[in-house]
């Protein structure tokens, strides 16, 4: 009988994901043992033309990671559900949008115009790339950007979930082992939409830092001034993100020295990642007077990167009204 097959797509995205499935060490001969990879683009010479020509469902288990930025992201997506029984959004930029979603903030020309004029591009003729161009050999095409990135489960179905900007490389592991002890009749696959690869909780409760229900009078950076090694960060000014972010890193940031950032995405049941941020952030402002809140608030350099920074495109908000209306 030949193996099950086994799909790793990236559309808007670093390529991080990619690293970490690597990262996974000899557990990638797992993956080799007990899958066929048919289709990896960056690892392998792959052909969309190849995965058009297999059966619907064909592919076993898919890993997607990356946001839909553009035509052809969106016409993948559709193809790979359609091919996939299994249709994972893996990685921040799949589940949340991740740092690509940011530019939802921006119309669409703004983002264009910002890489072709600004200092770190040579382009005197100030040219710009066109979706089709004809050419003595026939027309050239290459794919044309959305107003809007979007999330996979925006566009397609999805099956599952992995966050993480990449996840760990130990869940990556320990996800696979039940896929394989799946495929094997001995152990079940989550419920469809679950959260894989990740905890339940908050990174707060991942963190052993001391909390002391503490408040405080202004927000700093962390590069700034003497950090306490044992005291919560937030309750020291430093903008934490771990009362919002998905637990499933061992709080790996804040044991560090370093404030969380959120990549792992919403904890379970958060509706809004920055609105929960927000009502986070102002229990521990120490003030009524709302002069002296705004100067503690200007504490925070980039609020809409601090509340928005992974997650964009998949919360409420999802872009600026410039933005949403950039492509009509």
């Amino acid at each position: 009988m030949s193996k099950p097959k086994f799909a790793m797509y990236w559309a808007a995205s670093c390529g991080g994901c990619e690293i970490a499935v690597l990262n996974i060490h000899e557990k990638i001969l797992d993956v080799d043992a007990n899958f066929e990879v048919v289709f990896w683009p960056v690892a392998m010479d792959a052909k969309y033309a190849d995965v058009e020509k297999m059966k619907d469902g064909e592919i076993t288990l898919c890993l997607w990671n990356g946001g839909i930025r553009n035509d052809e992201n969106e016409h993948i997506a559709h193809l790979l559900r359609k091919k996939s029984k299994i249709l994972v959004a893996f990685g921040s930029c799949a589940c949340e949008g991740c740092i690509p979603g940011l530019a939802n903030f921006t119309p669409i020309q703004e983002v264009i115009d910002t890489a072709f004029t600004t200092v770190s591009t040579e382009n005197p003729d100030n040219l710009r790339p066109q979706p089709h161009y004809q050419m003595p050999e026939g027309e050239i095409t290459i794919p044309t950007l959305y107003p809007l990135l979007r999330t996979l489960d925006q566009v397609v179905d999805v099956d599952y979930y992995m966050p993480g900007c990449p996840p760990e490389s130990h869940q990556i592991a320990a996800v696979i082992d039940v896929v394989i002890a799946a495929l094997q009749g001995k152990a079940d696959l989550p419920p469809k939409g679950a959260t894989i690869g990740a905890g339940n909780s908050t990174v707060c409760d991942e963190c052993e830092r001391t909390r002391n229900v503490k408040t405080i009078k202004e927000f700093k950076r962390i590069q700034l001034g003497k950090v306490d090694p044992d005291l919560c960060l937030l309750e020291q000014g430093i903008p934490c993100n771990g009362p919002a972010t998905r637990s499933g890193c061992n709080a790996r940031c804040p044991s560090a020295g370093a404030q969380c950032i959120g990549c792992y995405g919403p904890a379970e049941g958060v509706v809004d990642y920055g609105a929960r941020l927000i009502s986070a952030f102002a229990s521990v402002i120490d003030s009524d007077d709302p002069q002296e809140i705004d100067r503690i608030l200007d504490g925070l350099v980039d609020p809409a990167g601090q509340f928005y920074r992974f997650n964009l495109a998949g919360s409420l908000l999802r872009g600026s009204k410039q933005a949403h209306t950039s492509g009509d």
